[in-house]
């Protein structure tokens, strides 16, 4: 357990806590992206694995500019938000309702990312570090943009084809 007496030392923790869920989601990407059957699903994730790599690297640059290691926490959430992707890949379904299961999977994972860097790009403004702050709104930002995308890719032709004949 970290040591949180001031506002930077849980800006820290939580910073930590992002950097893991991202590495987790850097493995996680490509299985969901395997899963896929719709084209356009596939090449969300695929597109979202190249912003979550530059997330990862955003991360480190805000480390180093406040003299901080990434190491050193395991992100719980986002270990049971991709253990229920994985498990939602592990089940038996026809192409159009595994499609809409990923998307479910992946929904969720945009919305506590979105949590999680509204929350320390606000920490960041309080604490007086623009550039972080600069740095995890263009983060929250993109992540915002990746939950549209899939919704609407959900709303717009998964979902529909999902619906019993």
């Amino acid at each position: 357990m970290s040591h949180q007496e001031t506002l930077q030392d849980l800006f820290i923790d939580q910073l930590k806590d992002l950097y893991n869920a991202e590495k987790q989601l850097v493995k996680a990407l490509p299985k969901m992206a395997k899963a896929a059957s719709s084209g356009e699903l596939q090449s969300a994730f695929k597109n979202h694995l190249e912003e979550t790599k530059e997330h990862v690297e955003r991360l480190e640059e805000i480390f180093e500019s406040i003299g901080a290691s990434p190491k050193g926490k395991t992100c719980k959430a986002m270990a049971g938000l991709v253990a229920e992707g994985a498990e939602q890949i592990q089940q038996n379904a026809s192409d159009s309702v595994m499609d809409a299961g990923l998307i479910a999977a992946a929904v969720r994972i945009e919305h506590y990312e979105m949590a999680g860097y509204g929350t320390v790009r606000t920490y960041a403004e309080l604490l007086g570090n623009r550039e972080a702050a600069k740095l995890l709104q263009q983060t929250l930002d993109e992540e915002g943009n990746a939950n549209k995308e899939l919704t609407d890719l959900a709303l717009n032709e998964i979902n529909a084809a999902a619906m019993p004949a």
